[in-house]
């Protein structure tokens, strides 16, 4: 079976929890406590991040190249589409939310308020809360505007992209920082994807010291 060291709030974790559990990929999940910088840990990844996918007697880091490692390995059901155009329209917004929202939202409002007190680094920076806050109503807008012109994010089918951004404003909205009357049609493309049976353990998720929100595993939220 395979094997994800992961944490439970981190975005690029739950992006490949997503693909794994969407190719039906059986994988025991291992918390890892990786601001420790524990041996066992830097050895299985030098660079001391999460996620990190044991399967087929191989040791992968990296999201993104794990995610497009089990599209090439196990294509069923597929989460890139075929041509190279849709291809790249997919990878753009991945590395769209990956990086840019990463940077501009959730580093400043996750890292802040959740991160900081789990690792014992201090308190939140009111400045980068407020930043953060103020910056997701862009991306959300700005997601609005593809889901007006597309049933998905990148197109017509459910890709990798939606998964991106679904991992991210999850882990936000376990701390109920996403405000879902903004936009209708972001909060039905959130619900649609909520609902899929990979989802399911990503609901589960329960963080101590901080309680799950009420409305977090309704999927008729």
């Amino acid at each position: 079976m395979a094997k994800l060291y992961h944490v439970p709030l981190s975005p690029f974790c739950r992006k490949v929890r997503l693909s794994l559990a969407e190719k039906k990929i059986e994988c025991e999940l291992v918390e890892e406590r990786y601001w420790e910088q524990e041996a066992d840990f830097l050895r299985r990844n030098p660079a001391g991040k999460v996620p990190v996918l044991k399967i087929d007697g191989k040791t992968m880091s990296e999201s993104a190249a794990i995610c497009e490692w089990l599209e090439e390995k196990y294509p069923d059901p597929a989460l890139l589409p075929r041509s190279p155009d849709a291809r790249y329209e997919v990878r753009r917004l991945v590395a769209w939310f990956d990086d840019k929202f990463h940077h501009e939202v959730t580093s400043k409002l996750l890292y802040e308020r959740v991160n900081k007190k789990i690792m014992k680094s201090g308190f939140p920076d009111s400045g980068n809360v407020k930043a953060g806050a103020k910056a997701i109503k862009y991306h959300l807008d700005y997601m609005a505007w593809l889901l007006d012109h597309r049933r998905w994010l990148a197109g017509d089918v459910m890709t990798l992209a939606d998964f991106a951004a679904a991992a991210h404003l999850s882990s936000l909205d376990y701390i109920s920082d996403v405000d879902w009357n903004r936009s209708a049609v972001v909060k039905d493309w959130y619900a649609k994807i909520k609902s899929r049976p990979a989802f399911r353990s990503i609901l589960a998720d329960q963080i101590p010291g901080f309680p799950q929100p009420a409305h977090y595993a309704d999927l008729d939220f």
